[in-house]
């Protein structure tokens, strides 16, 4: 059984009508960068939860977590209503297997995220710890529309700490806008456009990819890489080439 803890709430950031961070304190036990912790709030009697990724390093004090409001949902409205001072429940100790340790070396390890399942890989490149096993790193995030990528501002700072070692790409699939390509990523892979554009190639022989958000783009570019580039699922008694976590 899981233990619950208080947090309390130091600010909701609204990035859009639609996303936001929720930042909080609490006296949790230690986590690795990629994991989650489980928020939940009282509701009419019945404790309603649901799983979000860290955003913020293993190292900070302050909380951070990436959601978007589904406005029929029964806990994400109350969370982005929640008021500095007030409280919410979590999970003492976190929980998931997206992290580094899981990870095989690799000449380039590429970071796929749509909408808010860019949280765990912006905890893993703000800790910075185990990276140095890989030559390049590709940080991918598409969203719908440009105002989606709330966190590309922290993504350009971290591209200019790894110093030519990390590499980003945007992509938005509903509006074409300078710098970001266009589409969806697993067309992007199978035309050889995000390769293009980041400059690198994604191979077997060369790659390790990570997958976390939407289940229809996690399951579609598996299945494009298996069919194309010989790539497989990775399980540690069965090293492969890709990675995933299933955000919803």
């Amino acid at each position: 059984m899981a233990e619950w803890i208080n947090a309390e709430v130091k600010e909701v950031k609204n990035w859009t009508d639609a996303l936001f961070s929720l930042r909080v304190e609490a006296p949790i036990d230690s986590f690795t960068a990629g994991q989650f912790a489980k928020l939940a709030l009282e509701i009419d009697g019945e404790r309603v939860q649901r799983a979000y990724s860290y955003v913020n390093a293993p190292k900070d004090s302050l909380l951070e977590f990436y959601l978007v409001t589904v406005p029929e949902g029964k806990l994400s409205p109350r969370l982005q209503a929640l008021q500095p001072g007030e409280q919410v429940m979590i999970t003492k100790e976190a929980a998931g297997f997206f992290v580094l340790d899981e990870i095989p070396d690799c000449q380039t390890l590429w970071m796929l995220a749509t909408g808010t399942a860019i949280g765990p890989y912006l905890s893993i490149l703000q800790q910075g710890e185990d990276l140095e096993r890989f030559d390049n790193i590709v940080l991918v995030h598409a969203a719908r529309l440009a105002d989606d990528l709330s966190f590309l501002p922290l993504m350009q700072q971290l591209q200019q700490r790894y110093q030519g070692k990390l590499h980003i790409q945007t992509v938005v699939s509903r509006e074409e806008i300078a710098g970001s390509l266009h589409g969806r990523v697993p067309q992007l892979i199978e035309s050889g456009e995000l390769e293009r554009a980041v400059g690198l190639p994604l191979t077997a022989e060369t790659s390790h990819v990570m997958l976390c958000g939407n289940p229809q783009m996690v399951r579609d570019t598996q299945q494009l890489l298996k069919d194309t580039r010989e790539m497989r699922k990775h399980f540690k008694r069965k090293p492969g080439h890709m990675t995933s976590e299933h955000y919803w």
